[in-house]
C-alpha cells in the first residue's frame, strides 16, 4: 500500500512538474491573433500595433488573420473551438457581447467558451451628419425627426452590430422615429452620408475624424460618459441632454475558456505593457481609441455586463433575432 501511495505521489507530482513547465515555456511557437473584422478596419488597425509590439517581448512571431463575417460570429466561433493552449487569440470588440441576443444559434458563449484577457482600448461613438443637412446640435436632428416621423434615415454597419445599436440607444433616448439603412461597408456608408442621402450615423471617432476635419462631416454629440480627446469640442450625449445614450466601443483579447490561468496573466501583463508605451500610446490616440486599464478578472466582470445590457437593448429597440 505504501508503494502504490509512493507511486501516486510521484505521479501527481510528475503531472503537476509537466503543467508548470508548459506555463513556463509558453510561447513554444508562433501565435495566432484571429481578427473578427476586415483588414484597414479599427479593429485590425489597432490589433496589428499592438501585436507588432508584443511580438518581441514574447519572442515569438504573432500572426494576424481576418475571419470576416456575421459580424464578427465567424472569428469567434473559430476561437471557441480551437485549443485552449494560448496559441489562437480572438481580436473583437464590444459586438463579441451582442452575438447572444441575435444570434441564439452561434455556436459558443462569449461568457463561458472565452477567457477575457485584456481590453485594448474604448472609442466613442460619434454622431455625425453632413453640414449640407443644416442641423447645428443633436437636439436640433431630434427635433426635426419628431416633426416628421418615419422621414429621417440612418446607417450602420449592419443589423446588431455596435454602429446599429449605437444609433438605437440615441434613438431611444430622444424618441423618435427614424428609418435604419444597414451597409455592407464603411465607404459606401460614409459617401451616402456626405452626400446628405442619409441623415445620421454614430460610428467610432476613428472613422469619421478625417472627414471631420475636412469638414465632410459635422460632430454632433459623442456617447461615451466623458468628451473623447479626439473631439474635446464636442458634447457628451449627456451634456447635448439625452440621458441613458451613451454606447463606447471597445476592443479587446479573448482566448478560449480553459486556457492555462499563468498563459492568460502573461498575455495580460506583457499586453497591459504595451499598452502603456508612449508610441503605442500616441498611435491609438490618433485612432481615437482611449486607455481602458481593466484586469482580465475585471474585464471578464465587464463583459458579462454588456452581455446583459446588450439583450435588454435588443428587446426595447425590438431588434430581431436572425
Amino acid at each position: 500500500m505504501k508503494r502504490i501511495f509512493f507511486a501516486s505521489l510521484s505521479i501527481l507530482a510528475f503531472a503537476c512538474a509537466t503543467v508548470d513547465a508548459n506555463a513556463q515555456t509558453w510561447p513554444a511557437k508562433p501565435i495566432k491573433a484571429i481578427v473578427a473584422f476586415p483588414a484597414g478596419g479599427i479593429v485590425d488597425v489597432l490589433t496589428r500595433v499592438v501585436c507588432d509590439q508584443l511580438s518581441p517581448r514574447l519572442r515569438q512571431p504573432i500572426v494576424v488573420e481576418n475571419r470576416t463575417g456575421a459580424g464578427g460570429i465567424i472569428a469567434s466561433a473559430v476561437v471557441a473551438k480551437s485549443e485552449p493552449d494560448g496559441y489562437t487569440l480572438l481580436a473583437h470588440s464590444a459586438a463579441h457581447t451582442i452575438a447572444p441576443s441575435l444570434q441564439p444559434n452561434s455556436g459558443y458563449d462569449p461568457v463561458l467558451d472565452f477567457a477575457a484577457v485584456v481590453p485594448l482600448g474604448v472609442t466613442a461613438n460619434v454622431l455625425v451628419v453632413s453640414p449640407a443637412r443644416g442641423f447645428k446640435t443633436a437636439r436640433d436632428l431630434a427635433a426635426a425627426a419628431k416633426a416628421k416621423p418615419g422621414a429621417l434615415t440612418f446607417a450602420s454597419a449592419g443589423v446588431g452590430s455596435g454602429t446599429h445599436l449605437s444609433a438605437e440607444r440615441f434613438r431611444i433616448s430622444a424618441g423618435i422615429d427614424v428609418v435604419h439603412i444597414p451597409f455592407r461597408g464603411t465607404p459606401e456608408m460614409i459617401t451616402e452620408l456626405m452626400a446628405g442621402r442619409i441623415d445620421f450615423f454614430v460610428g467610432p471617432v476613428g472613422i469619421v475624424l478625417p472627414h471631420i476635419r475636412e469638414g465632410q462631416l459635422l460632430a454632433l454629440a459623442a456617447n461615451s460618459p466623458t468628451r473623447t480627446a479626439a473631439l474635446p469640442s464636442v458634447p457628451t450625449m449627456s451634456e447635448a441632454g439625452f440621458i441613458d445614450a451613451d454606447y463606447p466601443n471597445w476592443f479587446g483579447l479573448f482566448v478560449p475558456a480553459k486556457t492555462p490561468r499563468d498563459v492568460v496573466n502573461t498575455l495580460q501583463t506583457e499586453t497591459a505593457k504595451v499598452l502603456q508605451a508612449p508610441n503605442v500610446q500616441s498611435k491609438l490616440a490618433t485612432l481615437g481609441v482611449d486607455p481602458m486599464a481593466l484586469t482580465s478578472a475585471e474585464f471578464n466582470e465587464y463583459v458579462k455586463g454588456e452581455v446583459k445590457m446588450n439583450a435588454a437593448l435588443v428587446k426595447t429597440a425590438g431588434i430581431k433575432p436572425n
